[in-house]
């Protein structure tokens, strides 16, 4: 669902909403939204904290109806914790339990006052766009493939509080629409987002917002010596696909350049995987679906920059004609590569696809990818892995990451880890063992990545939450917006 983002300047009680949103900080300090709840209802705010029916430790949410002199039928009492403490992380775990709150109910129309709340070093701007992306966050259902269910409420319009602001609402709107594609793309089982599917997708944004698009079909990529990206694919009854979209909008500057691994599905080819937990493995293509995510969130905000999206979309499995631990295949660099695991195949699409992106002289040269379990061992589920020799771009990535909660840590890649990827029989192995596993997954493309200024992004522990009913979570797409708004008004 996609919601309808407004203002209000009513003051709380007399909000014309189905349910507002009432920020409390637990030390009885008032907010100006829980002062006016208060005065209106007689007190009735109070009464319920002090009595405990009702709490304001950071994240807690209570619902209250029909309060006298309130206008609004209901209130989400959301609380902040103590005020000393309140930081931009806590701000938006509030802003997280309120867009979850806000998608139960019947209530349809919903106005936040947790816009007016002051956040130290935090602006009033960032404050509504969190705010607001994190009710559509939230707002996002699963529906393709279930029976159709009646009545799932929740609201379909917020109005924030505080100074109107509509770069900030237009941001957040962008960002939650690229988030919401790249969610569904994971979310899709595979046997219905195969590589032709994403590529269709791809089409579809190429489209919707007036980008170029060029898809690469198997022959094109055999005359381009994509012996790498091809060998993985050939397992697979379905073809691969080189996606290429580009957004013009920098006039002649140099494009900025991000590159997604789109394994549509990855059963670990002949070196298969364990069967717990394989069905994950339709999130193997998350990498891909951000980019795509980004592209269409930074087209829609038509941002005055070149931008170019490359997605190798391929599924690896198991046939006759897989390719096998021990085969040498010959990438687009002309660099050979022997085949120790076959379950190491993200790599060796982005090997080819960040050599075809050398065509384009990128400004700086981002690739993201579920690439390693090391990376989950590592930085677990809440921050990507940072990989780059470029302290620059590295420290506009992590700025990015810090700005929109959307957190990268940077890991070394020194040139001592190199020697683990070394090979008897090739350039190179496409596994370096097992210990610093996400370091030599990364130290394996910077081999195809000389001479740029590159980074990247291993989100194998963020791209989608574990378990059964987990879901993509469309993550690092606010980091490479944030990254690419900064690079437009840089």
């Amino acid at each position: 669902m996609t919601l309808e983002f407004s203002f209000v300047s009513a003051p709380a009680a007399e909000a014309d909403a189905d349910v507002v949103v009432v920020p409390v900080f637990e030390s009885g300090l008032p907010t100006a939204a829980s002062a006016s709840v208060d005065a209106a209802s007689g007190g009735a705010l109070r009464r319920l904290l002090e009595s405990g029916d009702a709490s304001a430790k950071l994240g807690q949410v209570a619902r209250l109806f029909a309060l006298p002199g309130v206008r609004a039928p209901r209130v989400l009492l959301l609380g902040l914790g103590e005020p000393e403490k309140l930081d931009a992380g806590r701000y938006l775990r509030a802003a997280t339990e309120a867009g979850k709150a806000l998608r139960i109910g019947p209530a349809k129309r919903a106005a936040s006052y947790l816009t007016e709340v002051d956040v130290p070093g935090r602006d009033a701007h960032w404050r509504m766009r969190h705010a607001a992306l994190a009710a559509q966050f939230h707002a996002y259902r699963y529906t393709a493939t279930l029976k159709a269910k009646n009545g799932n409420g929740g609201a379909s319009s917020v109005a924030f509080a505080g100074v109107p602001n509509d770069a900030a609402l237009r941001e957040a709107a962008a960002i939650g629409a690229g988030m919401a594609f790249a969610r569904e793309l994971g979310n899709l089982p595979p046997n219905i987002c195969t590589p032709a599917y994403v590529a269709d997708q791809a089409r579809g944004i190429a489209r919707d917002t007036g980008s170029s698009i060029e898809v690469l079909d198997r022959e094109q990529m055999q005359a381009l010596g994509m012996g790498s990206l091809l060998g993985v694919a050939q397992g697979s009854a379905h073809p691969p696909y080189l996606i290429v979209l580009r957004h013009s909008g920098g006039g002649d500057r140099r494009p900025y350049v991000i590159v997604g691994k789109g394994i549509t599905f990855d059963s670990g080819g002949i070196s298969i995987k364990p069967g717990a937990g394989m069905e994950e493995m339709k999130f193997d293509m998350m990498g891909g679906a951000t980019v795509l995510g980004t592209f269409l969130a930074v087209a829609a905000l038509k941002l005055p920059i070149n931008l170019v999206a490359i997605v190798p979309a391929v599924e690896n499995m198991p046939d006759g004609n897989a390719y096998r631990p021990s085969d040498i295949v010959r990438t687009m660099s002309g660099q050979t590569v022997e085949v120790i695991n076959t379950d190491a195949e993200g790599r060796l699409i982005l090997c080819d696809a960040l050599t075809y992106a050398e065509r384009f002289q990128p400004e700086a040269l981002v690739d993201v990818a579920t690439l390693t379990g090391a990376c989950v061992i590592a930085l677990g589920k809440h921050a990507h892995g940072l990989m780059s020799r470029d302290d620059d771009l590295a420290a506009e990535l992590l700025a990015a990451g810090d700005a929109t909660g959307d957190r990268a840590w940077r890991m070394p890649l020194w040139d001592e880890y190199q020697q683990q990827l070394e090979s008897a029989f090739a350039d190179m192995a496409n596994v370096g063992g097992k210990s610093a596993g996400a370091i030599t997954a990364a130290c394996f493309l910077a081999r195809y990545t000389e001479g740029q200024r590159w980074a990247h992004l291993d989100i194998a522990g963020t791209a989608w939450d574990e378990g059964r009913k987990g879901m993509a979570t469309g993550r690092p797409v606010p980091l490479l917006v944030q990254w690419l708004l900064g690079r437009a008004s840089a």
